[in-house]
């Protein structure tokens, strides 16, 4: 098996023609040699700014976009054991690269979760044919971040969708852009926007000091319609057992897992090359320092442990998915919760200590060696692991089901 060729960088709305991955072993056969590709030049990416629209063309092509479209409708349907370790591999080679899909894999969930046949038909087609799903969600300046004041007001024949949406990763990259909104009824919807509709206006003003190539911008939504058939009814998701926020939640976790694994092995492959040993340690190489080899050690732990935790909480997603009650639904979203306190704990530690061991030139701006805790302190704002811990103590001392929400 071999990864199709590069198509040019920029599908200005045109994606390339997508390979179709078979199974879950081809899936993740792709995943490492595409990582290995995108590793020679993240450094560079993020240090200017360079928005990776080649490398998502790449990606599109590969046929990975479309992993999780079900075998019915064509695709490979793999295991969310097999999507967790695809995430976390390509971020360990380019967090920014690896959170831009991370909306295109939940919104094509939600309509396997809530769409009609047609929609499912139609989308997963577009998906499979190498089009990306973006994402317009979050709203600033709420109450909180559940307080949506997009709306999707009814017309004949559709509907109309204004607001602002902020954090909108992966929109100015896609081709079409789900929207979180709240209808006439006051529940939340989700409309599919193609990127080029009228009335969409998507800002590439995202300045984070993190994952600076996401393009987490701005997308302004003016009058927009949207046909009845491309609105999924989201608030239909929370009435029963569900998994949308575990399955969220899990890919949140692998990045957070692949940052850790990535920030280590730069950091191992600095000290074996470029540092040198304190003078105290009596040794001529500073990878046979003890103290350093412990430290390593400490860290080895750290990026194991979120591996391991990352691996059975996609179990629990893949069992519970198997057999949707409210108690599988909860043990997924709790096993969910553990592995993203654990990893991004992982992840905002090997960032740092990736210095600590390599010492001083490792503080050099040129190596850009600071991407590493950058993209972890700012992806693990995305929402609180204090909540995360909370549930999980509620559950262990009274037994008490998490909430049925889609950050957990």
């Amino acid at each position: 098996m071999t990864v199709p060729a590069a198509p040019p960088p920029g599908s200005a709305g045109i994606p390339p023609a997508a390979h179709v991955v078979r199974d879950d072993a081809e899936a993740l056969a792709l995943a490492s040699r595409l990582a290995a590709e995108f590793r020679a030049g993240a450094a560079v990416r993020d240090a200017e700014r360079r928005l990776p629209h080649a490398e998502l063309d790449r990606l599109s092509a590969s046929g990975l976009l479309g992993v999780t479209v079900p075998g019915a409708y064509g695709g490979a349907g793999v295991r969310h054991t097999t999507l967790a370790r695809v995430v976390r591999i390509l971020a360990s080679a380019d967090a920014s690269l690896a959170q831009i899909p991370q909306s295109h894999f939940v919104y094509v969930n939600v309509l396997r979760a809530r769409g009609s046949e047609e929609q499912r038909r139609f989308f997963f087609g577009e998906v499979l044919a190498g089009r990306r799903l973006g994402n317009a969600q979050s709203e600033a300046g709420t109450r909180h971040v559940q307080d949506i004041r997009t709306r999707l007001t009814a017309r004949e024949g559709g509907f109309l969708l204004t607001g602002e949406k902020h954090y909108s990763t992966g929109a100015l990259y896609a081709h079409w852009i789900p929207v979180l909104a709240r209808g006439d009824d006051g529940e939340l919807w989700v409309a599919y926007v193609p990127r080029s509709a009228n009335g969409v206006t998507v800002v590439d003003d995202w300045d984070g000091m993190g994952q600076r190539t996401t393009a987490s911008g701005t997308v302004r939504l003016d009058g927009v319609m949207v046909p009845a058939d491309r609105v999924v009814p989201h608030h239909l998701t929370f009435r029963g057992p569900q998994l949308h926020g575990a399955v969220a939640q899990l890919l949140h976790a692998a990045i957070d897992a692949g940052i850790a694994a990535g920030a280590l092995e730069e950091a191992a492959a600095f000290v074996r090359t470029k540092s040198r040993p304190w003078f105290e340690a009596g040794v001529e190489k500073a990878a046979d320092d003890p103290l350093l080899v412990q430290r390593f050690g400490e860290l080895s732990l750290r990026v194991r442990s979120s591996d391991a935790l990352l691996a059975e909480a996609a179990r629990a997603v893949d069992r519970a998915e198997a057999d949707l009650t409210d108690d599988s639904a909860a043990e997924a979203s709790l096993a969910v919760a553990a592995a993203k306190v654990v990893a991004a704990e992982a992840a905002v530690e090997t960032g740092s200590a990736l210095f600590e061991v390599a010492g001083t030139r490792a503080a050099l701006d040129s190596l850009n060696l600071h991407r590493h805790w950058r993209d972890a302190r700012t992806h693990t704002l995305h929402d609180p692991t204090r909540w995360k811990v909370q549930h999980l103590g509620r559950w262990a001392l009274n037994g008490t089901r998490p909430p049925r929400h889609g950050l957990l």
